[in-house]
């Protein structure tokens, strides 16, 4: 999985520092009446802490923009710049977006107002309003400047030389945390620390998350649906690996998902909406913006091995219609659970993937293999006639063509 940071690897590196830092909980729901930005374009801080955060996370920013982990599709990029400029209330024109290789759920606001979102959020969204929430909720964190207030709550109850040393660490080990070194990924894990909110920030970001999507135009009841949405995922995810489900999506996510914070969010956009307006919701447009790369969206989380939330995402995509890579991805999640009831579900998914016009060409090879394990020669060598001629440079076509041969 070259460029790939696994499920695995952010667990195990960033573990010990981003377990450090529990998250409180607070009383009630804000409504986003009550909220209004702290700042406005242009904003510089003045204050000297503030002043000595905003240099070591300009730091930092410097090691992410040239990390060999983020995507540099410029069309992509583009899009969601455009999208945060949206969404990001008054200091939008002063937020940068960076787009990571990393099969997760999470968006992260940095201090200084920008935003790193990893390629596992935009597999999971079903359309641009889902997006514009979840970047608005992280815009709304630095438009309330949450990050300062975390960071000065941290030094009230830690000694300021471990945070000091914690802030270095993370600006002098940025580099070496996106080349892949999982020793320098725990003092990217640390910086995360600062950016684990309490409840009451995250119920402050919620709340005026949702009115800067209103306000823009989206459907804000589509910050609960993302929400709702985590949460069937980590519930099947675990039941199918007969675990407890877990209230952190991953030792990464920010963002913790009870069923109360969906509630809250759900209230908020009915205080909201507006009776018989039109919101827009984008799907085509979200989807023009990632088509060019949702295979490999699908591909990295089928890799992480994790078939239950595989299955959700894919199933919970499927329900705007299913397609060739919806298939193809089905079938894969199925063939790698390594079981011979899975094995002929998989035969099934591929052979539904090949009847898209939009199938992988792997499709057309794993469905050739499985017709010719049922005995159905003739159909699997059309099957895998039409892989070659898809994929004619594939590495195994000269193995394909010998198989054509026997």
């Amino acid at each position: 999985m070259s460029g790939i940071v696994s499920r695995r690897s952010l667990l195990t590196g960033a573990g010990a520092a981003t377990a450090t830092l529990a998250t409180g909980m607070g009383q009630g729901r804000i409504p986003p009446s009550s909220l209004n930005p702290l700042i406005g374009p242009g904003y510089r801080p003045t204050d000297r802490d503030e002043l000595g955060l905003w240099q070591q996370m300009e730091r930092v920013e410097e090691e992410v923009s040239g990390s060999n982990l983020l995507l540099k599709d410029e069309a992509l990029n583009r899009y969601l710049q455009g999208l945060i400029a949206k969404v990001g209330g008054p200091a939008a024109k002063d937020m940068r977006i960076y787009l990571a290789r990393i099969p997760e759920f999470n968006a992260v606001m940095f201090p200084t107002g920008f935003t790193v979102v990893f390629t596992g959020l935009l597999l999971r969204m079903r359309d641009e309003a889902q997006l514009a929430g979840v970047i608005a909720h992280e815009s709304a964190h630095f438009l309330l400047r949450h990050q300062i207030r975390q960071y000065r709550d941290i030094r009230r109850k830690t000694d300021i030389l471990s945070i000091g040393a914690m802030l270095g660490g993370v600006a002098g080990g940025a580099a070496g945390v996106y080349t892949g070194d999982l020793t320098q990924l725990a003092q990217l894990g640390t910086i995360l620390t600062i950016l684990r909110y309490n409840r009451q920030l995250e119920a402050e970001s919620d709340a005026l998350g949702v009115k800067l999507i209103a306000e823009a135009g989206y459907d804000p009841r589509s910050m609960s649906e993302t929400w709702d949405q985590l949460i069937g995922e980590i519930e099947l995810s675990a039941k199918v690996r007969r675990k407890r489900p877990d209230r952190g999506y991953s030792i990464f996510s920010t963002h913790p998902a009870p069923r109360e914070r969906m509630t809250d969010l759900r209230l908020s956009a009915a205080e909201l909406t507006v009776p018989g307006r039109s919101y827009d919701r984008g799907r085509e447009r979200y989807l023009r913006a990632i088509g060019p790369i949702r295979q490999m969206l699908l591909d990295d989380q089928v890799k992480l091995n994790d078939p239950g939330a595989t299955q959700y995402i894919v199933e919970t995509l499927a329900k705007d219609g299913w397609n060739g890579l919806l298939r193809f991805a089905e079938g894969e999640m199925l063939r790698l659970r390594n079981q011979e009831s899975m094995q002929q579900r998989a035969a099934l998914s591929y052979a539904a993937a090949v009847a898209f016009p939009d199938a992988p060409a792997d499709a057309w090879r794993w469905h050739g293999i499985f017709l010719m394990k049922q005995g159905r020669s003739a159909e699997g060598k059309a099957a895998l006639q039409q892989y070659l001629r898809l994929a004619p440079t594939a590495p195994d076509a000269p193995f394909v063509r010998q198989m054509l041969t026997a």
